[in-house]
């Protein structure tokens, strides 16, 4: 079974996955994560949970202050990941001028979508960024538009296809002409979109793909069915030693946070955040918290076992050096040291944690139980039941760690029969 995996599941894996677009969008997406956690930070305070606070920055003016920074952190979400992912896509393909691939790719997400904005009493102002546009509902356009950006910018430039200055022009001034050719033709490009979709259909390119892609695929993540595929993706990948929170953080990021970031919209227009309004269930936090907290597979279980009740000598060292990091959610050290990877007595809980825990959590949001996410994020290396409080109060931080208790059950029988082996192979050896 190591052998088939090995030789035939884990390279078709690596290929999809080390795919310069792959990448690219992977890595581009990681310049979203100053934007989230930080801006998290000031929506907390602007939101904090107990009324007296809330009345006191509102009666000293910072309320204001604070959404500020909330709209010019989450607000500005799409802007700075087609940036991001055209100048990501350049450094794959080991061509200079990322940064110019990146504003020619911001340029170009602007002309696809409106330069005027009309009001609720009718009134028409031009000359404007939406920047309804420009957050969450634009994520999907963003990461099309950065893509293609960048593939167009080094087709251009590996093909030498550019006004060639003379030597000695400073290297400043002679990488702003390599890219004039390719700029405009992506502004051509672009402007022959806007004009296609205006004219067409009288939309533009930017709520096509807001309606036709990234509505149904937020529908489809919001679902059960799509909790227990999210749930399911990242142990799947861990299992054949690929990072599968990196992974499926990376290509579900964008979903799971238009999700939260819709969540938000609701409570900032003062709507009840429910199901019934049109709330969703699954979002960034829902991962974070719920499928990967304490690490992939949420093997706090294993290290609970490993750490008090072990018999094998090689557990119990194990478990020293695992204790803490795990409540960093850091899993790394068990995964390959007992080793969970490529290990079928490990697989089935391994898996079926994070669905057990996903089911939980939907049903109890989904009746009202615990409240839905808004927008409120933490570091990744957050300890866990903080985290849940933090990001959803009290009653989400209980059921986290009613879940976390039975990871221990669950893993309980396997991590014992392992652990079993082990000692079985140091009687042995002695």
């Amino acid at each position: 079974m190591k052998d088939f995996l090995n030789q035939k599941v884990v390279p078709l894996l690596l290929k999809i996955i080390n795919t310069k677009t792959v990448q690219s969008f992977k890595n581009g997406m990681l310049y979203l994560m100053p934007l989230t956690i930080v801006g998290s930070l000031f929506l907390l305070v602007a939101n904090f949970p107990w009324k007296p606070v809330v009345n006191l920055l509102t009666a000293i003016g910072l309320i204001g202050p604070l959404n500020q920074v909330v709209g010019a952190t989450f607000g500005i979400m799409a802007l700075v990941a087609v940036v991001a992912i055209a100048f990501e896509y350049c450094k794959t393909e080991n061509v200079a001028g990322g940064l110019n691939a990146g504003v020619i790719a911001l340029a170009c997400f602007l002309i696809v979508q409106e330069s005027f904005v009309t009001t609720s009493a009718g009134l028409h102002i031009s000359d404007v960024i939406d920047k309804g546009w420009t957050g969450g509902r634009g994520i999907i356009a963003a990461i099309i538009i950065g893509l293609v950006s960048g593939r167009v910018y080094v087709f251009f430039i590996k093909r030498d296809i550019r006004i060639k200055l003379p030597e000695g022009v400073p290297e400043g001034i002679a990488n702003s002409f390599n890219c004039l050719i390719p700029a405009l033709t992506m502004f051509a490009g672009a402007g022959l979109v806007y004009l296609i979709f205006k004219n067409l259909w009288h939309i533009t390119a930017i709520e096509a793909i807001y309606k036709v892609i990234q509505t149904p695929l937020q529908g489809m993540t919001d679902s059960l069915p799509g909790a227990i595929g999210l749930a399911l993706i990242v142990p799947f990948l861990w299992f054949f030693g690929v990072h599968g929170s990196s992974i499926a953080g990376a290509i579900m990021g964008p979903i799971l946070q238009a999700n939260m970031l819709e969540n938000q919209a609701l409570l900032d227009a003062g709507v009840p955040l429910t199901v019934a309004n049109g709330g969703h269930i699954v979002t960034q936090q829902f991962m974070d918290q719920f499928q990967t907290v304490t690490g992939g597979g949420m093997t706090i279980g294993i290290v609970l076992f490993i750490s008090f009740f072990a018999k094998s000598m090689q557990n119990k060292q194990l478990g020293k050096l695992t204790l803490i990091p795990a409540f960093f959610n850091i899993n790394e050290p068990i995964l390959f040291g007992i080793p969970v990877v490529l290990n079928p007595i490990m697989a089935v809980p391994f898996i079926m944690m994070p669905i057990i825990s996903s089911i939980i959590l939907y049903f109890c949001q989904y009746t009202g139980i615990v409240p839905l996410f808004g927008a409120v994020m933490v570091p990744w290396t957050t300890p866990p039941i903080i985290s849940g409080f933090i990001v959803g109060g009290v009653r989400i931080a209980i059921l986290q760690t009613a879940i976390l208790a039975l990871s221990f059950f669950v893993y309980l029988p396997f991590i014992r029969k392992v652990d079993q082996m082990n000692l079985e192979l140091e009687k042995n050896a002695a």
